[in-house]
């Protein structure tokens, strides 16, 4: 990822790391000959007062003050004279003191100091001078002892800019080890931020596909640990309130589109009703009055009567049936709830309960698809409706191979379940009309297996009450069947039945 975190963490480590090797080498430059001097003129100030505490004690000429002289010069690396009243070397540390003592008269004799004054009291002062004869810097002090006995004290100064440049160097291949060692212990511990916070990414993406299984498991005690539990609660409140969300908008867009159907469907309802149970209701009234009337006096004919009656009473009570549920459909008066299921395991029910149909009807019946379980959004029970109806047409119309493939595949965002039989197509001009109530494109073999023509007209109230497509296609060796569902994972794999 070009604008990750890790990578982010990487350059702002880098970037302050070099940050603060450069103004350390900025310091070293401004600073460092500055607080050098500054060093040297407390070392001499320190220096002189101690030798003139060792002058006071025991006097110049003892052997304490020779000591301490020494003492002094060898811990600050210093060239010390002392000259006595006629101007000779009373003490010195120096094996050749005439250089020594010709600075010292002259700064005495002239009064004034030929260097920068770092310091000018009383009895002495500090300054930054540059011996020609040597080329070298020193800061030197020169004055009187508390005696009054002349003295000259001086250190030499290395080149600043020498040890600003060893320094600076010294600092730059520590600064490229310690970066290089930060930026190894820098992704080894950006991992442990990092790799949490790609976790909630993915959990994240997984909603926003409307998957709520994933949820978030590295645990901790930190920011994100408590950021990935709100997220697995985020994921269950949304997924139910989702589901909420479906039930209410697929039953207001329901409740939208069927007040200006109520008056049709109530025309339509009453005047299909009416033709549809008159036939069943003259046989009975014929054969009852032919009952009644004793038009046939043997037992055999009155028991073929009474089966008639029977038959088309037990026609009505299905016809009447099915038109109630259907009535609920189209009227609106069964609520649709919406919740997520897997498709596969319903359609494996239905076959199921339709195994004895199709083994009596000698057909073969299977169910092609993916690996693992294909959720969808739908109302379970209105969508185990359609498959049933879908698959009852297939078992009743199904000739020549005897097979029922039933199809599911992943179209989009949404999952198609296609019923297919091998038999003859439905006729072109029919196409238009069979999912309008009681229609009928094979009217005696309708009326053989006992149908009612009501069948794809509740696939058809379901689907439109779910917002979903559904149609057929015809093939030379049959037809297919077919509906969409909101869907949001893997297509199932084969089963036999």
């Amino acid at each position: 990822m070009k604008h990750s975190i890790r990578r982010q963490f990487m350059l702002i480590f880098s970037a302050s790391l070099i940050s603060v090797i450069l103004l350390c080498i900025l310091a070293n430059n401004l600073l460092l000959g500055p607080f050098y001097t500054r060093h040297k003129e407390k070392v001499l100030n320190e220096a002189y007062r101690l030798i003139d505490e060792y002058s006071l004690k025991g006097g110049l000429d003892s052997e304490e003050f020779k000591v301490g002289l020494d003492q002094v010069a060898a811990r600050y690396n210093l060239e010390i004279l002392v000259l006595d009243a006629d101007t000779n070397t009373l003490r010195t540390t120096v094996s050749n003191p005439g250089m020594l003592a010709d600075r010292l008269l002259g700064y005495i004799f002239s009064g004034q100091p030929s260097g920068d004054v770092l310091y000018s009291g009383d009895r002495y002062t500090v300054q930054k001078n540059t011996d020609p004869r040597m080329h070298t810097d020193y800061i030197e002090l020169w004055g009187y002892l508390s005696e009054g006995k002349p003295v000259l004290m001086r250190s030499p100064v290395e080149s600043i800019q020498t040890s600003v440049h060893i320094a600076n160097r010294l600092l730059a291949y520590v600064g490229a080890a310690v970066l290089l060692i930060g930026l190894f212990i820098n992704l080894l511990l950006s991992r442990k931020v990092t790799d949490p916070i790609l976790e909630l990414v993915d959990i994240s993406k997984k909603m926003a596909e409307l998957d709520f299984d994933v949820k978030y498991k590295s645990g901790g005690n930190n920011e994100i640990a408590l950021l990935g539990e709100h997220m697995n609660r985020l994921s269950s409140t949304l997924e139910g309130t989702i589901s909420e969300l479906k039930t209410a908008n697929n039953n207001l867009t329901v409740e939208l589109n069927r007040k200006a159907e109520l008056d049709e469907m109530r025309r339509d309802f009453i005047s299909n009703a009416s033709h549809e149970l008159k036939t069943p209701l003259a046989l009975i009234q014929g054969y009852a009055e032919g009952l009644k009337d004793c038009v046939n006096t043997d037992e055999g004919s009155r028991d073929f009567y009474c089966d008639v009656i029977i038959d088309e009473a037990g026609k009505m009570n299905r016809l009447v049936k099915s038109m109630l549920e259907l009535s609920q459909l189209e009227f609106g008066n069964d609520n649709t709830s919406m919740e997520r299921f897997d498709i596969l395991n319903l359609i494996t029910g239905c076959l199921e309960a339709n195994e004895i149909l199709i083994k009596q009807a000698g057909i073969t019946a299977s169910v092609n698809g993916g690996d693992g379980p294909l959720y969808v959004w739908a109302d379970e029970f209105k969508v185990e409706q359609v498959v049933n109806n879908y698959l009852s047409n297939a078992i009743h119309y199904c000739k020549g191979e005897n097979r029922i493939d039933i199809n599911v595949s992943k179209n989009g965002d949404c999952v198609r379940v296609s019923v297919f039989n091998t038999g003859d197509p439905i006729p072109e001009e029919a196409l238009p009309h069979i999912w309008t109530k009681f229609y009928k494109v094979d009217k005696a073999r309708t009326r053989e297996y006992g149908g009612s023509g009501i069948g794809l007209s509740i696939v058809k109230a379901v689907m439109d009450s779910l917002n979903h497509s559904y149609g057929v296609i015809n093939h030379d060796n049959g037809a297919e069947f077919w509906f969409e569902l909101d869907g949001d994972a893997k297509i199932p794999d084969k089963v036999e039945l």
